[in-house]
This record gives structure tokens, C-alpha cells and sequence, in this order.
């Protein structure tokens, strides 16, 4: 009981976004008359929130070191344009334009990682400005002009599904079923080796009905969720890359030096310091990592409007940031998880998919989320001040 306890509290931010998102999808999923977890509405929630995602897992570094970066979706829309010019307009292949588009990404964080990390501008003010500076190059590279249409293959990135048309049973694709059941087995035995290293150390671990529970609800849900895109093209291209991206960040975080170095960053620049982190070499590679995935949300927004236009990226940084924050991010850094910060993108999604379905106006959506981003940073200060009081 005393292990539930402090698991609870050490895991209460995280885990009540979690329960949060399936109260917030089971509401929705009543009010909209089932719509919301038909096959068609949950691949729908994946591609239009997969630049949420995307950003949400790179501003979540950024936001651990106690900072913002308010460019992202001028850096999105600009990227997008750059891409339009390579591949419609000059007929560069897709993947070197895509390498390239990376690397110019790349450069963006470098230079604005530069003036913040060596120079020590506020990250605020610097990435203010990259906001202004990269949405005008936007605007000067389309002319106001909206360019398209791009190639298939490009296009496939974000609105491809993984063969879609391969080992169907009926009408269900068997390979997303397939890859549910693999998946399940990989994450079972994944907490199988966890349990096993943290008794090989004498760390505490959950006592096993918690600990069952836990894997059977996350198993249950995994499979739901290759059920039902099974049931319409099966795997969309770009949950593959988010699902990259999701393990790829989450072991550079818990398992890497680097990931280690960021959370002391955050935690406390000073000590970080003295204890001999470079902290101004690991807040630009955070900036740079920042601008790359930038660039690939920027891509991908592109890919699935097949089109480069003026207004693409508006408010993305605002999404992403808000992700963040909901998902247990803390705004004076330090604290929040790659998980998180997708629970809390998918808390987004979600409330905007289920309150488009009901017809609730532009207007209303807006205040409905600045109120569950208000409600969850008072959350975190409410659970932090109560840490501190015990």
C-alpha cells in the first residue's frame, strides 16, 4: 500500500491527464452518438493532430530546460514554403528535398540556439523574433501565393497508410491487427525487464495487482486502437514516425547521459553547472533538435494539404506548448515526460475532434481549451505546493 502511495504521488500529474483523456474520450465518444472511435474519425484524430505530436515532443525538451519556443510554426510554414519550391517548382527528387529541408531546419535552431545559449538572450524574446523573421521569409518566398500540387510519394508521408490493401480479413487489415499484438507483447516484456532490473538494484516496484492492471489496460487499449484502423486502411505512414519519434526521444530522456543533462539543466542551471554540464553546448543542441522537428512537422503539414501556403503553421506553437503543459511538463522546467506531452497533444486533438463533430463553434472551442490549459498548470502548482508542504 505504501508503494501504491508514493507511485501515486510521485506519478499523479501523469497519470491523471491519462485518466483525464479517456474520461474527456468517453464523454465525447456519448455526446457525438459514437462518432468519435469509428474507424474513419480515429484516423482522421491521428493525421490532423499528427503536427501536434511532432511538436509537442521537441517543444518538450525545450520547455525542461524553463524555456519556450514561440517560432515553431513560422518555422513549420517556412519550411513547408522551401520544400514547395524544391519539389514543385524545381522538380527536386523527394528525399534529397526532404534531407534538405531537415537541414535547414537544423540551421534555424542553430541560429536561434546561438543567441540564446551563448549570447543569453531571453529564449522568449529570440524565438518572438524568429516567429516575425521566419513568417515573413514565408510570405517573401510564396509571394502571398499558395503553391502546389506535389508529388505522390510526398504526399504519402502524411496521408499514406502502410500497405493499406496487403492480408485483409474480413475487411479488416491484418498487419495493423498483427502490429497491435506485437506491440503488446513487446511492452509486456519491456515491464517484465523494468520490474526485474529495478528488484536487481533494490528499487520499489508496485505490488503485482497494480502492476497487471496496469499492463492490461495499456494492452487493451493498444489493440483497441489497431482495431479500429484496421477496420478502415490500417496504419496510417505517420503514426509510424510518431511512433519512432516517441521511443526514439523516450530513450534519449530516461536512458541517455544528454537526456539526463537536460532535466538537470532545468532543474537548476547552476548546479548543473558546477557539477560540470556544459549548459550552454546542451541548450543550443536542444534548439537545433528543436528546429529539425520543426522542419518534419512543417513537412508533413505540407504533405497533407498538398500545398505550401502563407497562413500554414498559425498557432502551432501554441498547441504545442499547451500539449506540453497538460501532459505534466512544469513551466519552470525540469519536470514532464515524451508520454506526457503526448497525452496531452491527444487531450488537444480530441477536444477539438469531438467539439468540431458537435458543431461547437470556433469561438467556444478556443475558450474550452485556454480553460483546460488553465485548469491543468493550477494543477501542477496545486500538486507541487502540496509535494513541498509534506
Amino acid at each position: 500500500m505504501n508503494n501504491f502511495k508514493s507511485f501515486i504521488k510521485n506519478n499523479i500529474r501523469q497519470y491523471a491527464m491519462a485518466l483525464a483523456l479517456v474520461i474527456i474520450m468517453v464523454l465525447f465518444q456519448i455526446l457525438t452518438g459514437g462518432i468519435l472511435f469509428k474507424p474513419l474519425n480515429i484516423t482522421n484524430l491521428i493525421l490532423q493532430n499528427s503536427y501536434v505530436l511532432i511538436l509537442g515532443i521537441g517543444m518538450l525538451l525545450v520547455i525542461l530546460t524553463g524555456n519556450v519556443d514561440l517560432s515553431v510554426g513560422s518555422v513549420a510554414a517556412f519550411i513547408g514554403a522551401i520544400s514547395a519550391i524544391l519539389m514543385v517548382q524545381m522538380k527536386m527528387p523527394v528525399f534529397p528535398a526532404i534531407i534538405l529541408c531537415l537541414i535547414i531546419g537544423a540551421l534555424v535552431g542553430a541560429w536561434q540556439g546561438f543567441w540564446i545559449a551563448y549570447i543569453r538572450i531571453p529564449a522568449f524574446i529570440v524565438t518572438l523574433a524568429g516567429m516575425l523573421v521566419f513568417r515573413g521569409l514565408t510570405m517573401v518566398l510564396l509571394q502571398g501565393k499558395t503553391i502546389s500540387p506535389y508529388q505522390e510519394s510526398f504526399q504519402a508521408m502524411a496521408n499514406g497508410f502502410f500497405l493499406t490493401d496487403t492480408f485483409k480479413v474480413a475487411g479488416l487489415n491484418m498487419i495493423a491487427v498483427a502490429t497491435g499484438i506485437v506491440l503488446s507483447l513487446v511492452y509486456i516484456f519491456m515491464e517484465y525487464k523494468n520490474i526485474q532490473n529495478m528488484k536487481k538494484y533494490n528499487f520499489e516496484t508496485l505490488p503485482l495487482p497494480i502492476t497487471l492492471a496496469k499492463i492490461a489496460v495499456i494492452v487493451v487499449a493498444l489493440n483497441l486502437l489497431t482495431l479500429r484502423l484496421a477496420a478502415y486502411k490500417g496504419i496510417p505512414i505517420v503514426l509510424i514516425l510518431i511512433v519512432a519519434l516517441i521511443v526514439i526521444y523516450t530513450f534519449i530522456t530516461q536512458k541517455t547521459i544528454a537526456g539526463r543533462h537536460v532535466y538537470a539543466l532545468g532543474g537548476n542551471e547552476k548546479a548543473a553547472k558546477l557539477s560540470g554540464i556544459k549548459t550552454k553546448r546542451v541548450m543550443f543542441w536542444v534548439y537545433v533538435n528543436m528546429g529539425v522537428l520543426a522542419a518534419l512537422a512543417g513537412l508533413v503539414v505540407a504533405g497533407r494539404l498538398n500545398a505550401a501556403t502563407p497562413k500554414a503553421g498559425t498557432n502551432f506553437e501554441l498547441d504545442a506548448i499547451a500539449a506540453c503543459f497538460i501532459g505534466g511538463a512544469s513551466a519552470s522546467g525540469g519536470i514532464g515526460t515524451v508520454i506526457g506531452a503526448i497525452i496531452g497533444a491527444l487531450v488537444m486533438g480530441v477536444l477539438n475532434n469531438g467539439m468540431s463533430i458537435m458543431g461547437v463553434g470556433v469561438d467556444w472551442q478556443q475558450a474550452i481549451k485556454g480553460l483546460v490549459l488553465l485548469a491543468a498548470v493550477a494543477f501542477d502548482v496545486y500538486t507541487k505546493s502540496k509535494a513541498n508542504a509534506d
